[in-house]
C-alpha cells in the first residue's frame, strides 16, 4: 500500500474516531452495530409480514362485521360485550326465542285465526261496555260489602236466636205438652180416636139424654115408626163427630140422615127434640117445670094422621098443666085449639081478637 493511500485511511479513521481511540473497542462496536443492523433487518421483515397479516385480519374482520350487520370492524369492536353481559344477552335471546315460539303457537290457534278473520270490533262501543262493566263491578263490590256486613249481623243474630232457643227449651217442652192436650181436647190429635172435642164429648152425654126423652114423644107422634139414634160419626157438613143423629125407621129397620126427612117428618122430629130437651131441663133444674111452650108453624106440612098424633101429644102436655101456644095458618087446628088469639089483616092495618072455645 502506498503512503498516500495509508495517509488517506488514517485521515478517514481520524474523522470517525477521536484521537488516541482504541481500535479493538471500535471493532467490537462495529460488530455490535452490525448485529443490531441484522436484527433490525429481521425485525423489518417481521414487521412487513405482520402488516400484511394485519391487513388480511382487518379485511377478514371487516367482512365478518359486515356479515353480522355491522358497518365496520371498529363498530363491531365497540359492540363487544363482557362475558357476563354476553351471557345475559344470550339468556334474553333464548327467552325471546321461547316467547316467539309461544306467540307463534297461540297465533296458530284456530280460535284466534277465526277471530283475526272476523271484522274489526267497535272499540268505542267496547270501551263504553267496559266502562259500564266497571261501574257494575264497583256496584257489585259495594253490594257484596253490604251483604257481607248483613251476613255478619245475621250470624250474630243467629247466635242470639240459638241462645234464646236454648233458654226457651223448657218452655217449648211445656208448650208441646199443652199443645198435645189442646189438640186432644179439640179432637185433632191422633190419640183422640173419636176425633171429638171435649165440649162435644160432654154435650154428647146430654144429647143422649135428650134423644132418650125425645124418643118417648116421637114414638107417639110417628105411630111408633121413627126413633132417634145418637151416633159418634160425623154428619153431613160436620168437621167433628160426637153430636150427630140418625133417624131409624122401625118399620123397615133402616137408619138415615135427618137431612133426608120430608118437611113434615122434620117438623115432627124437631118438635120431639124440643119436648125432650124441655123434659131434660126440667129434670136437671130440680123438677122446675117449663110451664109455657110455643110451637111456630110447621103444621101445614103434616098429613091428617100425623097432625092428629102431634095434637094429641100437645094436648097431653096441656093436660099436664103446661101452656102450649101454637102459631099456625092451618084451618084444621081451629077445631082442636079451644082458646085462640086471631090476627086479622085489614085495609087500615091488623087487629087482634080473642076467642075462647
Amino acid at each position: 500500500m502506498t503512503g498516500a493511500r495509508l495517509d488517506d485511511l488514517r485521515d478517514r479513521v481520524r474523522a470517525v474516531l477521536p484521537d488516541h481511540a482504541d481500535l479493538d473497542a471500535l471493532v467490537a462496536h462495529h460488530r455490535r452495530v452490525d448485529d443490531l443492523a441484522t436484527r433490525l433487518l429481521a425485525a423489518a421483515g417481521d414487521l412487513d409480514r405482520a402488516r400484511v397479516a394485519t391487513r388480511r385480519a382487518e379485511a377478514a374482520a371487516a367482512d365478518a362485521a359486515g356479515q353480522h350487520g355491522f358497518g365496520s370492524a371498529d363498530e363491531a369492536a365497540a359492540a363487544w360485550l363482557a362475558p357476563e353481559a354476553l351471557a345475559a344477552q344470550r339468556r334474553r335471546v333464548e327467552q325471546h326465542a321461547h316467547d316467539l315460539d309461544r306467540a307463534r303457537t297461540r297465533l296458530a290457534d284456530p280460535t284466534l285465526v277465526s277471530a283475526a278473520a272476523a271484522p274489526a270490533p267497535d272499540l268505542e262501543a267496547l270501551a263504553r261496555e267496559l266502562h259500564r262493566a266497571r261501574a257494575d263491578a264497583q256496584a257489585a263490590r259495594q253490594r257484596e260489602a253490604r251483604l257481607q256486613d248483613r251476613a255478619a249481623r245475621l250470624a250474630g243474630l243467629a247466635d242470639d236466636v240459638e241462645a234464646a232457643l236454648a233458654a226457651w227449651q223448657p218452655l217449648l217442652a211445656d208448650l208441646d205438652v199443652v199443645a198435645r192436650l189442646a189438640a186432644t181436647v179439640e179432637g185433632k190429635h191422633a190419640d183422640n180416636q173419636l176425633q171429638m172435642r171435649l165440649s162435644a164429648y160432654v154435650l154428647a152425654h146430654r144429647l143422649g139424654q135428650v134423644v132418650e126423652a125425645a124418643n118417648l114423644r116421637l114414638s107417639t107422634m110417628s105411630d111408633r115408626r121413627y126413633s132417634l139414634v145418637h151416633t159418634g160419626r160425623r154428619g153431613a157438613g160436620e168437621t167433628r163427630g160426637g153430636l150427630s143423629l140418625l133417624v131409624r125407621d122401625d118399620w123397615t129397620g133402616d137408619s138415615r140422615d135427618p137431612a133426608t126427612l120430608s118437611g113434615g117428618e122434620t117438623f115432627v122430629v124437631s118438635l120431639a127434640l124440643a119436648l125432650g130437651l124441655a123434659d131434660v131441663i126440667t129434670a136437671e133444674a130440680g123438677g122446675a117445670d117449663l110451664d109455657t111452650l110455643f110451637v111456630d108453624e110447621g103444621f101445614g106440612s103434616l098429613d091428617a094422621d100425623t097432625l092428629e098424633d102431634v095434637m094429641d101429644t100437645l094436648d097431653t102436655l096441656r093436660d099436664g098443666g103446661r101452656v102450649v101456644g101454637v102459631v099456625s095458618h092451618v084451618p084444621e087446628l081451629q077445631t082442636r085449639i079451644p082458646t085462640q088469639l086471631r090476627v086479622h089483616r085489614g085495609r087500615h092495618g091488623s087487629r087482634v081478637s080473642l076467642r075462647v072455645g
